[in-house]
């Protein structure tokens, strides 16, 4: 890596390379950007201003409101500038600021969406308690739980991608700075470096899949489609089955538990031990 030059700017290779398309798609793309910032600002205008609309529902219509405002203007007019100069270069600091704030707002939104449904959930099942569960205290946490889970979610994926070196090529596959074109074009790793990660991985990938397939084929099927003898198999393997094999897989997947072990087991302090202890015990 230090023999080889940083990229530092990125170019968009975007939709399409067609002067002629790019103007059409220029004029469908305003229409569209501009339809969602005047349908959106007028719902949030339309809920502030009018009390009757100030209930949980009309709350989180309003965040999800400014979400597609958001989340649309992170990627939206850098392309439209594009479409005009044929300009598509973006810096390094302005790609990964696209890629957090475009995961950040999405997040967002959809965890936005699975408390909205909670919402709905609520007031049809539960109608006499609906005031007392969402209260305006419960709402406010809620909406700020989401913002806030769906920012940390994508300053995972910023850190994680700005730890990553990009020594050319500089063209992304793409109208805007996402995670998989970008992490595309970073410097590719030996074969031994990949099968180093690889080894380190595959252990806890085992463990998970153990655990994780088992439960899914217990749980997500309906109940009146499962037999009762499979529903027993599926949960002695990750109540039983599981929890042996860990132990196992760990040890025998990592050298310095093995070294250790061995170390511990074949040491001569440990042997005097044990042939103490066995001295001990028949006499």
């Amino acid at each position: 890596m230090d023999n080889q030059t940083e990229v530092r700017k990125f170019i968009l290779l975007g939709l399409t390379s067609l002067q002629g398309l790019q103007q059409f798609l220029f004029m469908l793309f305003s229409l569209l950007y501009l339809s969602t910032l005047l349908g959106n600002m007028a719902i949030m205008i339309v809920v502030v201003c009018e009390p009757r609309l100030h209930t949980p529902m009309y709350f989180f219509l309003c965040n999800l409101s400014c979400l597609d405002i958001f989340f649309s203007t992170v990627t939206t007019p850098k392309m439209l500038a594009g479409f005009l100069s044929g300009h598509h270069v973006i810096s390094y600091t302005g790609c990964l600021s696209q890629l957090h704030f475009f995961h950040f707002l999405g997040s967002s939104e959809g965890l936005l969406l699975a408390v909205m449904a909670y919402d709905r959930f609520v007031a049809i099942c539960n109608p006499l308690r609906y005031t007392l569960i969402m209260s305006p205290r419960a709402c406010l946490l809620l909406a700020v739980g989401t913002w806030t889970t769906g920012f940390l979610h994508a300053l995972m994926h910023t850190v994680m991608t700005s730890r990553l070196h990009f020594c050319g090529p500089s063209h992304i596959q793409h109208y805007f700075c996402d995670i998989k074109p970008v992490v595309r074009l970073a410097c590719i790793q030996s074969k031994e470096g990949r099968r180093k990660a690889f080894s380190t991985c595959i252990s806890h990938l085992t463990v998970v899949a153990l655990l994780y397939v088992p439960v899914v084929f217990n749980y997500v099927p309906p109940s009146s489609g499962s037999s009762a003898s499979w529903t027993m198999t599926a949960t002695l393997m990750y109540t039983v089955v599981t929890p042996v094999l860990n132990p196992l897989i760990y040890t025998l997947r990592n050298v310095e538990v093995k070294r250790a072990l061995k170390r511990r087991l074949f040491s001569r302090e440990f042997l005097a031990q044990k042939m103490f202890c066995l001295a001990a015990c028949v006499g």
